[in-house]
Order: C-alpha cells, then sequence, then structure tokens
C-alpha cells in the first residue's frame, strides 16, 4: 500500500480503501461503501496533503472515525487525535485504530496520552497505605483491590479497573496532580506510570488524547501534549463542537479556596514530618487556612445560603471586602512560601508547596487587578469553597497562534457543527472562517424510519406545570411502548419535577415501568439497566451528548423544552455584550445558534443504526409560534412531523 501511495498519491489510494474490494471490505462482511464517509475521507487526505485546515459536520452514520482514520494511517504522517473524553480515547486506541491498522496493513505504533489523574502513582499509593483515612470498608476495599492490581498493570491507567467508582474517594489518593507531584525527585520515578505514558507517546506514529487534556496542558505545560503538539504533522479534532467550551475552561486563570487550604494542610503535614520545630508551622497554616475561608465569605457576601454550585457576576462579588480578602490571602500563601523556602533542604516535598504557594499568590496578585477586555470573570460558589475564575471568551487566538507556528494539517470534526454550509457557530469561535468548510448528511432513512412532533397545547416554558406536562405526556409515550424512552431535560431542577410526576403518571395508568434518573447511580449503570427494557430514564445535562443505544431498546427521545443558554450566566452574558459591540443580534447569531446545536445533540440520540425507528418529542410550543422556530426544526434530521397526539402515540404502538 505504502508503494501505491508514493506512485499516484494518498487520495486515491484512500478511495480504494473505501471500495466493496477494498481492505476494509476484505476484512469486514457487513461493511458497505458508503458516499458520505468516502466524500469525507476524500477531504481530510486533500487537507493532510496540502497541510490546511479543515472542519467537517459529518451526521449520525457517516462513519466520521474512519474517514479520519483511514487517510492518517495511510499518510504515514504523525498524528495526534483528540476526542472529547476518556471513554472515547479508549474507544480509538484499543477498538478503532488496530482494527484499521490490521486491515490496511500499516505499521504505525500508537499510543494512548491521558491526564496524570488516570494514572497510578506508586508514591502516593505507599503513602495512603500507610497512612490514609478512609471514609468507609467501600474505600478501604477499593484500596485493597488497587494495590493488587498495582502489581500487575504495565500501564497503570485507572480504567482498567473495572467497577471502580470514577467518583471514589480513594482515586485522588492514589493519583498525583501537578501540585502533588515530587517528578524526578520522587522516589518511584523510575517506575512512573505518567512518565512512562509521556515516553511511548513521544515515540509513537499516533497519540491519542482529549481535549481537557490538549487545552490544560497548553495553558500548564504540565502533561506532555505541548512538547508533543511541534512534532506532529496531522492534528484531529474528534467531537470538535465540545473544543470551545473545554479550552475556556483551561485556558482561564483561576484561584480557588480550596487550592490554599489544601497548601495548608500538606504545608502543615509536610512540616511536622521533616520540619518539626523549625518553623512555627501550625500558627502559619491556620492563618492560610483562615485567609482562604475569609476569600471565600467575602466572595459570597450579600448572597443567600449557597447550597450548591452559583455562578456569581464578577461586578457583584467585587467590592472593598473581596479586594482586603484577596490582600489577605496574598500575605498568608507570602508567609508559607518563605517558610518553606527556609527548610527546602530538609525534604523535596518542600520546594514543590514553595512553588505552589508563590503561583497561587500570583493570582491573588492577578485578581486584585483589572480583567482583560477580551476576557470575562466571575466566581463559583459552593456552600464550602469559592473559585475565582478568569477566562477568555473563546479560543480564537489560541488556535490562531497555534496554527500558525507550524505548516501541518488541522481537522475538526463532530456531527454538529452549525445550522448553515459555513459552519459559522463552530468557525467564528475557533478563528476558523479561512478553513475549508465540508458538511456530508446523514445515510440514514429519517424520513422513513424518524418522527418528530411538538405539541399545539403546553404550559408556558419554566414554569413547574409545564415541567409536569412533560412526565405525563412521557408517561402515554412509554406506556404505549412499554418503556424504551428517554426524557432529555435543560436543567436539574425540570428534571426532578419530571421524574416526578412521570412516576405518578405511569401508576395512574397502571404501568409498572421503573423510573430511572440522573444521579441516582453511576451514568454507566443507569445505562445498562435502561438497555435491559421496561423502564424509562430522565436525564439533563451530561445525557444530552455521547448515549448511544442503538436497536429497539431506545426508541422515543422526549425533549421538555429548547435548549437555549442560560441568559443570566456570566460567561453567556459576556459573548452577549461582545455580539452588541460589533453590532449584531446576539439572540439570532448566539442563542437560536446554541440552542440549534444543543436540539441537534439531543435528537441524535434517537436514531442510531439503519434500522432504528422512533419518535422525538419537544414539548415547546416556541417552535410553532415563534419566527425562529423554522430555524430550529430545520437544523434537526429530516425527521417527518406528525399532526397530534394520538398518530404520535401511534406511531409508538406500531413500533412496539
Amino acid at each position: 500500500m505504502t508503494d501505491a501511495i508514493a506512485l499516484d498519491g494518498l487520495r486515491p489510494a484512500v478511495e480504494r480503501s473505501f471500495l466493496a474490494d477494498g481492505p476494509l471490505g476484505r476484512t469486514d462482511a457487513g461493511y458497505r461503501p458508503r458516499e458520505a464517509q468516502l466524500q469525507m475521507a476524500d477531504a481530510v487526505a486533500r487537507a493532510i496533503e496540502d497541510r490546511q485546515a479543515l472542519v467537517v459536520e459529518a451526521g449520525t452514520g457517516v462513519g466520521k472515525t474512519f474517514a479520519y482514520l483511514v487517510p492518517v494511517l495511510l499518510s504515514a504522517r504523525r498524528t495526534l487525535v483528540s476526542t472529547a473524553t476518556k471513554s472515547l480515547q479508549d474507544q480509538l486506541f484499543f477498538r478503532d485504530l488496530p482494527r484499521l491498522r490490521d486491515a490496511l496493513g500499516v505499521p504505525a505504533t500508537v499510543a494512548l496520552l491521558k491526564g496524570r489523574g488516570s494514572y497510578l502513582c506508586r508514591h502516593r499509593l505507599a503513602q495512603a497505605r500507610e497512612g490514609a483515612m478512609l471514609p468507609d470498608r467501600t474505600a478501604v476495599r477499593a484500596l485493597a483491590r488497587i494495590e493488587t492490581w498495582a502489581h500487575a498493570t504495565v500501564t497503570g491507567d485507572i480504567g482498567e479497573l473495572e467497577g471502580l467508582d470514577e467518583r471514589s474517594d480513594v482515586i485522588p489518593l492514589v493519583t498525583s496532580t501537578r501540585d502533588n507531584c515530587l517528578g524526578s525527585e520522587c522516589p518511584e520515578y523510575a517506575s512512573c506510570h505518567v512518565m512512562k505514558a509521556r515516553r511511548d507517546a513521544m515515540a509513537a506514529d499516533i497519540v491519542v488524547v482529549n481535549h481537557h487534556l490538549f487545552f490544560a496542558d497548553l495553558a500548564l505545560r504540565d502533561s506532555g501534549v505541548a512538547e508533543l503538539l511541534p512534532t506532529v504533522d496531522v492534528a484531529v479534532f474528534d467531537e470538535a463542537h465540545q473544543m470551545v467550551e473545554a479550552g475556556v475552561q483551561f485556558l482561564g486563570q483561576t484561584l480557588g479556596t480550596g487550592q490554599a487550604i489544601d497548601v495548608a494542610r500538606d504545608l502543615l503535614a509536610a512540616g511536622l514530618q521533616h520540619a518539626r520545630g523549625l518553623q512555627p508551622w501550625t500558627e502559619i497554616c491556620a492563618a492560610l487556612e483562615k485567609a482562604a475561608r475569609d476569600l471565600r465569605l467575602a466572595a459570597a457576601e450579600g448572597m443567600p445560603d449557597v447550597r450548591a454550585l452559583i455562578k456569581r457576576r464578577w461586578e457583584e462579588a467585587a467590592g472593598p471586602g473581596l479586594a482586603e480578602a484577596l490582600g489577605g490571602l496574598q500575605g498568608a500563601l507570602k508567609a508559607a512560601a518563605e517558610a518553606a523556602q527556609a527548610v527546602s533542604e530538609a525534604a523535596p516535598d518542600f520546594a514543590r508547596l514553595q512553588a505552589r504557594a508563590q503561583d497561587l499568590a500570583a493570582q491573588a496578585v492577578r485578581f486584585q487587578g483589572r480583567g482583560a477586555d477580551d476576557h470575562v470573570r466571575w466566581v463559583d460558589l459552593t456552600p464550602s469553597q469559592a473559585r475565582l475564575v478568569d477566562s477568555p471568551l473563546d479560543i480564537r487566538a489560541m488556535l490562531t497562534q497555534q496554527r500558525a507556528l507550524a505548516p501541518r494539517a488541522w481537522v475538526f470534526t463532530s456531527a454538529t457543527l452549525g445550522d448553515d454550509e459555513t459552519l459559522s457557530w463552530f468557525s467564528e469561535s475557533t478563528g476558523l472562517e479561512d478553513a475549508r468548510h465540508l458538511r456530508v448528511g446523514s445515510p440514514f432513512d429519517y424520513p422513513a424510519h424518524a418522527r418528530v412532533y411538538v405539541p399545539p397545547r403546553f404550559p408556558p416554558p419554566g414554569d413547574d406545570a409545564h415541567y409536569a406536562q412533560v412526565g405525563r405526556a412521557a408517561a402515554h409515550c412509554a406506556a404505549a411502548l412499554g418503556g424504551r424512552t428517554f426524557v432529555l431535560t435543560t436543567t436539574l431542577r425540570a428534571m426532578r419535577i419530571v421524574a416526578e410526576s412521570l412516576g405518578a403518571e405511569l401508576t395512574a395508568l397502571g404501568q409498572p415501568l421503573e423510573v430511572l434518573v440522573q444521579g441516582t447511580a453511576a451514568k454507566r449503570a443507569l445505562l445498562s439497566r435502561f438497555q435491559q427494557g421496561g423502564c424509562v430514564l430522565v436525564g439533563s445535562q451530561s445525557f444530552w451528548e455521547g448515549i448511544d443505544v442503538p436497536g429497539d431498546a431506545l426508541q422515543c427521545v422526549m425533549i421538555d423544552k429548547l435548549p437555549f443558554p442560560p441568559p443570566n450566566d456570566p460567561l453567556v452574558e459576556a459573548r452577549v455584550r461582545q455580539l452588541k459591540s460589533q453590532g449584531r443580534d446576539a439572540f439570532n447569531d448566539y442563542f437560536v445558534a446554541e440552542a440549534a446545536i444543543a436540539l441537534k445533540q439531543g435528537a441524535g440520540r434517537l436514531i442510531r443504526t439503519e434500522t432504528d425507528k422512533g419518535l422525538l418529542v419537544i414539548c415547546d410550543t416556541r417552535l410553532r409560534e415563534k419566527r425562529y422556530g423554522a430555524r430550529l426544526l430545520a437544523a434537526l434530521p429530516p425527521m417527518r412531523p406528525v399532526a397530534s397526539g394520538e398518530e404520535a402515540l401511534g406511531w409508538l404502538r406500531s413500533l412496539r
């Protein structure tokens, strides 16, 4: 194959690979050529050959993963592939890439690189074994499992441990962070799993990362991506619609009171263990903890009792009290850094603690000053902590800078990148207006297999009566199907009202269907139970995308209302101000565009294979009444509309 590429180029070789009698067809009896897939693969091959940027939206069922991996493998060029989540990373590394590499006969080496929090730290495992205060017997058993596994693992990837809850309190005890890693001073440095993963990545032909790691590393240079990126010829970003939010999250500056308290506690432990009596450790660390708590109180001044995460506008929080608290925290951090420096020769821990305290003190100084015009500031408040955030509005500047450093191919792909031909929703926020743009539709027969229903009469969106009615409507759909129904809500509060109403209506209908609700169990466990049948799943936020339930297990998706961004969110407000300053219509250019993308993501849960059939219900009469309703409906796959609730239920009964 390599000789053939040398003779007539990459694009012809890619085209031959997707023929019915090509390498993919010879190794997979179920393979069928798809015009949309070939069209995308050719565009990717062209971008690789020309070292250009490509933005491509590929509908569900196109097979976009193979459409970019085949050109990447055949090009024999060093490539970075970034995707949205660690689970998608694993799918690429363990399934898709080995399968294609074998089918194409390409001797490419592949590496998987995750953030340091995904890898076992042998040094911290030893510390946990000796002195960790574990909260319960479940944690004790989890630590014992990890200890047994630690002797056999080659990669140290915590994801290898099946059944270990990713929210387990034990995981932070046996993994490292940028703050507590001892680096080359660590006694386990020679066998460090993080360092091995980085070495493997630097030696591989194709490296698979995730968006969070990509942006966090560019900001902190902590995981090896910043050193890796200059060496690659091709950078591919799958699930690219999540890039902007991931970038905004990690490219900004933060100062958390929890970080300061962690420094205080770690410094106290190290001081009493390695340098007892050499500094007044108890007084220094108590002062630092008090300064952190004072900052939390100042950031929440004037607020009601905080019982959950709240985003507070910077303008509301930034008063004399906050400035005074920031100054106090800066002074306490400076004292902690000086104390750690004074005993730095006693143990390697102190150099790291000094650096952590100095970094946080610098952040305290930064937040006492004025923010940049193209940034937005806010405060994240929880019952016990405050986190000050200074974030860019988008990733235009960063990505433009990275693209200018060296000529390489950049490929950005997702099933949802916009609702126009130029994919402006994505391209504008990433500075990719100059890239090539391609939209390839889904090969699925939506008009034959899918219906969409917008009820003509419903309580106003946002009213409690609206959400209760959503629950009752979902119960009737689930009754018609015997379950197989997925309800997506726009807020956690709505989710709770919908679930309660749904359960009550099912009882009234005499339907013994189980109601599964996000948060009552791990996401994987809920999906596993849902696929067994006889139940309804109600979810919000993280359930709008990444849920793949093919076949008859899911045949009705109900959306409570149009997913407009929350107007009082500080980041949303800042983006609106920016658009208005440019003389643009913020509602059409931002709110409607965002809703179109989110609606496409939610609707995408319904039809996952060529034979799937189902009904999409959107319980928002604005789709019928407002001018923008036609635009939002046009953004969906071409499902056939139904006119009445009776017709919708009849369609569901026919599926059952």
